[in-house]
């Protein structure tokens, strides 16, 4: 089937559609209804159904107009683009002509110099040498400078490392390197050679590597050590960010991506943590600048530059730590990253990934402060005395409770990632992300072995992550949304704090079911400016009575579900989410809510996917929205579409 020039079904059917109406009266936009057009149009010119009735909806005009209006102007833009390119072609064409005339008439008036005719003249030659010496020059600083480098980290220079190569080397003194080896080019290369050839590119790759790193690290020190005038305040929110024109005269580099869509984020923040130097150097492995000072430094690196592309490039990052001798450090966090991730991101997370607070050093500071709390509460002899419930006794079921609390967290993070997923997509995708769907077969030890069936979605709420983090922390509020609890009311039985803000705990619940006596629910939860999370598993009671006497609890099976929240990187306005105290996005208009359950639906004996049909994936589905409904219920937010 031809493709009639290239146009598409809708420009036919728009087509079609002016001819049968040609007699009817046109009708004209407003201004404010023609920006909004245009604008989406720059984002998106090829709208869905959803995507054109929230359109409707928001412009007061029919999906039919929406419809034809996308047509036209993407016949519009067509048009114009053909006569451009036209435009460009012939002017090339005159180019070319004009050349070609030249060269004719420079073809009747040459002389071979072999047959006798005149040389080039002395200046000519004596230019052409020059350049010759130039590049001559270049190629051998070029040579001097890895030459250096491979002395330094290596122990051995070019040379040493070209001699181990039979066959290779100089040829009239003159050194000669391959850094690509193709077989077809080469037959005569045998194995031996190859590992030798490759051997030198590495060592070469590993040095340029290393002076990489090394002036990352310089740049970074510099950049965690000064302020003004490097560094300024945003006037939209007073974080810190890089001044691009101080930073440019410093550091002078290209743009990693060439899209009109990428962008450059910096941002700087340090902070108190609980934890000495010592121990968050053995975390992170930095090298020492001073004594009682360390610094890592982070830089992205294109290894052989054949890598994948990549939608986030960092420049020199990382953190600079200084012990106060009492316990604690102070550390100073730089990131600075060129990212290029805009039509990657769903317009429910546009706001907050591409405005500065996802790839953000507030992020990384008030996440650090978090695991050490975290740490140092699990390794504190007196922790007891901030727990209840007398249901742990030892320190070693303390520590496997903690061990286990942290297992199903990354397990239920593992779970976000759904590969194979399905989507089922929702009217609305101002609110809404739709349900995400997965299948996968667990044979790993520490969950449930069979068919698990994994649901996602996401949700934007009017009201602030703390007061929505209050709800899902509240056991009383419990009955409102979990179907573990069957709606009845639930009683914590043990609490085991991680942190000095109330809500980074572990609990043990137990709810009040009367056809179901053996089942209990491990929780952990956490806040921090940057967001919250509440993960929780089912156990029977014989399974945690094992953890709580302190087994290994590596081998209890758990199959977590929680929620994530965070803020929806939109500016104040004034509403319910004034109560937050968040410096990073949850001081925000509204919340990002995440909800994720995980379902065993077949054991292990479960030989092919047919076995397991589309009904399963489909209760999970209503699984989700039932309770996503019910939590709008709850949180008086029932009119959101």
């Amino acid at each position: 089937m031809g493709n009639n020039g290239g146009a598409s079904g809708d420009e036919h059917e728009a087509a079609s559609n002016s001819r049968n109406q040609g007699n009817k009266a046109y009708h004209r936009h407003s201004n404010q209804q023609i920006h909004q057009l245009e604008k989406f149009f720059k984002e998106c010119p090829h709208p869905d159904e959803n995507q054109r009735r929230q359109l409707s909806r928001e412009l007061g005009l029919e999906a039919k107009q929406i419809k034809f209006w996308f047509q036209n102007k993407r016949t519009q833009k067509k048009a114009q683009s053909e006569r451009a390119d036209n435009s460009v072609l012939r002017l090339e064409n005159e180019r070319i002509q004009c050349e070609n005339l030249a060269i004719i008439e420079a073809l009747k008036n040459v002389i071979c110099p072999a047959c006798g005719g005149p040389p080039f003249g002395e200046e000519e030659r004596q230019r052409s040498l020059q350049k010759l010496k130039q590049e001559n020059a270049r190629l051998k600083e070029e040579h001097e400078k890895v030459s250096t480098l491979l002395t330094k980290y290596i122990g051995k220079s070019i040379s040493q490392i070209d001699s181990l190569t039979p066959g290779a080397g100089s040829s009239h003194g003159v050194l000669t390197t391959n850094p690509g080896i193709d077989l077809e080019r080469n037959p005569g290369l045998d194995n031996s050679q190859l590992v030798y050839k490759r051997r030198g590119i590495l060592d070469m790759e590993k040095a340029l590597m290393a002076e990489t790193a090394a002036s990352a690290a310089d740049e970074l020190v510099r950049l965690l050590r000064v302020n003004e005038p490097l560094w300024i305040k945003s006037p939209s929110d007073g974080r810190y960010i890089l001044d691009r024109v101080g930073y440019e005269k410093l550091y002078p580099r290209d743009s990693h991506f060439k899209s009109s869509n990428a962008r450059v984020e910096s941002s700087k923040d340090s902070a108190m943590v609980i934890m000495p130097g010592m121990d968050l150097v053995d975390m992170f492995l930095d090298p020492q600048l001073e004594p009682g000072e360390w610094v890592i430094a982070d830089i992205s690196y294109d290894f052989m530059r054949d890598g994948s592309p990549s939608r986030a490039w960092r420049l020199p990052s990382g953190c600079m730590i200084q012990d106060k001798s009492n316990g604690c450090s102070k550390v100073t966090w730089v990131e600075h990253v060129e990212v290029d991730d805009r039509t990657q991101t769903h317009r429910l997370y546009r706001d907050l990934i591409c405005g500065r607070s996802a790839y953000g050093a507030e992020r990384w500071i008030a996440s650090l402060r978090r695991i050490c709390e975290r740490l140092a509460f699990y390794k504190e002899e007196t922790a007891a005395a901030r727990e209840f419930g007398g249901v742990i006794t030892s320190p070693e079921g303390r520590k496997s409770i903690v061990n286990l609390a942290h297992r199903m967290v990354k397990i239920f993070f593992a779970s976000l990632g759904m590969s194979g997923k399905l989507d089922f997509p929702q009217l609305s995708e101002v609110h809404n992300s739709g349900v995400r769907v997965a299948i996968r077969k667990n044979t790993e030890q520490g969950q449930p072995i069979g068919m698990v069936v994994s649901a996602a979605t996401s949700l934007w709420l009017p009201l602030s992550p703390q007061n929505v983090f209050n709800f899902f922390k509240d056991e009383k509020s419990r009955i409102q949304w979990d179907i573990l609890s069957n709606s009845n009311p639930v009683h914590v039985i043990s609490h085991i704090s991680n942190g000095t803000n109330p809500g980074n705990c572990i609990s043990i619940t137990h709810p009040f079911i009367p056809t179901e006596n053996n089942m209990l629910i491990l929780q952990e939860s956490c806040t921090d400016s940057s967001g919250s999370m509440v993960v929780y598993a089912p156990l029977d009671i014989p399974a945690m009575n094992m953890v709580i006497g302190g087994a290994d609890s590596s081998i209890i099976p758990i199959l977590p579900s929680g929620f994530v929240i965070s803020g929806d990187g939109r500016p104040d306005t004034g509403g319910d989410s004034s109560t937050s105290t968040s410096s990073t996005g949850a001081d925000s208009g509204g919340s990002l809510l995440t909800v994720a359950f995980q379902i065993l639906v077949a054991g292990p004996n479960v030989t092919s996917s047919t076995e397991l049909n589309m009904e399963s994936v489909a209760t999970v589905n209503t699984l989700i929205s039932t309770t996503v409904l019910k939590i709008k219920a709850a949180l008086n937010c029932s009119n959101l579409g």
